[in-house]
């Protein structure tokens, strides 16, 4: 793993974000996690780090249910981001819909990699960042 990679949690459940952090810090991803809660704040901070020349987070776990800017709403946004390492960035939603039109809809998406429903567990974390060559596997 880089020790420069970030990942974005946006997702407006505090238990889901403390576990998403809990998971993170086990399976040794990263030190910087960053927290949003709902996908507006997830979007300054993406334009934020652009301004100042930073890389993008390798990561971002996506819920869909958010106040203010959803996930669908981020997606929407994101994908107009024009930033050399933009294509670079995984999205994941992870959402606690069972929803078949949900999963379908984020088929939709070029930039999301894979629909996971919460709650996410040490090995399908493992698993997704192992796929992704963020870490090696044991």
């Amino acid at each position: 793993m880089n020790s420069s990679d970030i990942a974005f949690i946006v997702d407006d459940d505090p238990i889901h974000q403390f576990g998403m952090k809990v998971l993170l810090k086990k399976v040794k991803f990263s030190n910087e996690v960053l927290v949003f809660h709902n996908g507006q704040e997830a979007l300054d901070a993406l334009i934020r780090l652009m301004d100042k020349g930073k890389k993008l987070p390798s990561i971002i776990f996506l819920d869909l249910n958010m106040p203010i800017k959803d996930g669908w709403g981020f997606l929407d946004d994101f994908v107009k981001i024009p930033h050399q390492n933009r294509e670079k960035v995984v999205v994941y939603v992870v959402s606690s819909s069972i929803n078949p039109s949900d999963q379908e809809k984020a088929k939709n998406y070029e930039v999301v990699s894979d629909y996971i429903i919460k709650p996410i567990d040490e090995n399908q974390l493992t698993k997704v960042l192992e796929e992704m060559g963020l870490i090696n596997s044991l």
